[in-house]
């Protein structure tokens, strides 16, 4: 049995402690905005926040969450107001739609750390989150914004 915080809310999980945290939040918890992309953490579609950093849901188990404080898109902001969601939207980002929950995971978690990242910053934290239609470049814009240096 674990014990996490997800989204604020203390949550018990029984069953197998190896389950990727990504199925308990999707199946269990109803969380979908956490999307499964690859499975093997390379894709960033997954992309949360335990205890505030991002990581790949999919390669991080309920046993590896016990006792941390886990937060999805859903709750990295109830109104949709979060810096990096504002500016996702004033830049127009997303294109299908389906990498940018991770993508703004990641992009928050990387603020959360470094509230004026560099350029070459932003590249690397980034790297890890593909995106199939190709918008790089207006995600590196939204994240400049969300860091106020746009």
């Amino acid at each position: 049995m674990a014990s996490i915080t997800v989204n604020g809310e203390k949550r018990t999980i029984e069953g197998d402690p190896g389950t990727p945290l990504l199925w308990y939040l999707r199946d269990v918890a109803g969380l979908t905005g956490t999307k499964f992309g690859c499975g093997a953490g390379v894709c960033g579609a997954c992309t949360i926040h335990l205890d505030g950093v991002a990581v790949r849901s999919c390669m991080t188990t309920v046993e590896m969450a016990d006792g941390k404080s886990v937060t999805t898109i859903e709750g990295l902001s109830a109104d949709g107001e979060h810096a990096v969601q504002k500016a996702w939207r004033q830049v127009s980002v997303p294109q299908c739609g389906f990498c940018q929950a991770g993508q703004i995971m990641q992009a928050a978690s990387l603020l959360a750390q470094n509230s004026a990242p560099s350029d070459e910053d932003i590249v690397e934290s980034m790297s890890g989150n593909l995106c199939r239609c190709g918008c790089y470049q207006r995600i590196h814009e939204a994240v400049k914004l969300a860091a106020g240096g746009v």
